[in-house]
């Protein structure tokens, strides 16, 4: 039988999930059936719970809806509690469930795929949103020695460091106070880049890592940023889109796909 999925945003015409599930599915010989629903704000709940009325088995959230996913779902893990946000839903029998694979996602591309070891290492996440939110907690789980979380509203990195200090050791900052801050990995966790536009940053990334979330076909103005001013790498997010769909495939069906072909060959699946 066809199962239904789909991703859910606004807009959502760009998204790379259905190619990326498809090609998954065909690993393990699923038959599926994954949509583009491009849904405004205020329809997102009725749209949702329409969408499982209706036979569907699995939700990727997208821009703007996470947050409201959140809040949704009538479950949620630790790891979309952690960022408040969910990006994943699905029923397990009555109950409606909310996760968020974006943190996993990044720590799988970064560790597994680029081959980074982070542990004692000083890493600044750019932006104090949700995606920050969603990517904090795992990253501190890779014990760095440090966390800097640098945002142009202060008090929104300082409420998000707060929320995590238990974890580990982490700092809030104003964007233009970093003071040209010495870091091994800095992570563009804002959407500036779609923007045609990035914050000034005081921040030194010679022979640093840099990262940033959003995916593209050509390196973003905040990777070009870090290559001229002295990092060692840059990188976009493809393989974190592919490594959080793997693991939202993985919570669908309960098998695991190899994400190898798709951060391979990126031509075959990016459009």
């Amino acid at each position: 039988m066809t199962e239904k999925f789909a991703v859910i945003g606004h807009p959502v015409a760009h998204s790379q999930s259905p190619a990326l599930h498809q090609a998954f599915a065909a690993q393990h010989s699923i038959e599926l059936d994954y949509s583009l629903i491009d849904c405004a704000p205020a329809q997102f709940d009725s749209t949702v719970m329409q969408f499982f009325a209706t036979g569907g088995r699995g939700l990727n959230v997208t821009l703007p809806h996470k947050a409201a996913a959140f809040l949704l779902a009538h479950q949620v893990g630790m790891r979309a509690r952690l960022a408040n946000a969910a990006n994943t839903l699905y029923y397990s029998g009555e109950v409606l469930l909310g996760d968020n694979t974006d943190g996993t996602g990044l720590v799988r591309d970064l560790v597994g795929n680029l081959q980074l070891d982070l542990r004692d290492s000083h890493i600044v996440i750019i932006g104090a949103g949700g995606a920050a939110r969603g990517i904090a907690a795992p990253l501190l789980g890779l014990w760095p020695a440090r966390l800097t979380i640098a945002n142009r509203t202060v008090e929104r990195a300082v409420a998000l460091a707060e929320n995590l200090s238990g974890l580990g050791n982490v700092h809030a900052r104003a964007l233009d106070h970093l003071q040209d801050e010495r870091c091994d990995v800095v992570i563009n966790a804002t959407a500036a880049s779609l923007s045609g536009q990035i914050p000034v940053l005081n921040l030194d990334v010679s022979g640093a890592i840099a990262y940033d979330i959003v995916y593209a076909t050509r390196p973003t103005l905040f990777m070009d940023w870090a290559d001229q001013h002295g990092a060692a790498a840059s990188h976009d997010g493809w393989g974190m889109l592919v490594e959080q769909a793997a693991e939202s495939f993985y919570l669908w069906h309960q098998v695991w796909p190899d994400t190898r072909p798709m951060i391979d060959d990126r031509k075959a699946y990016a459009r």
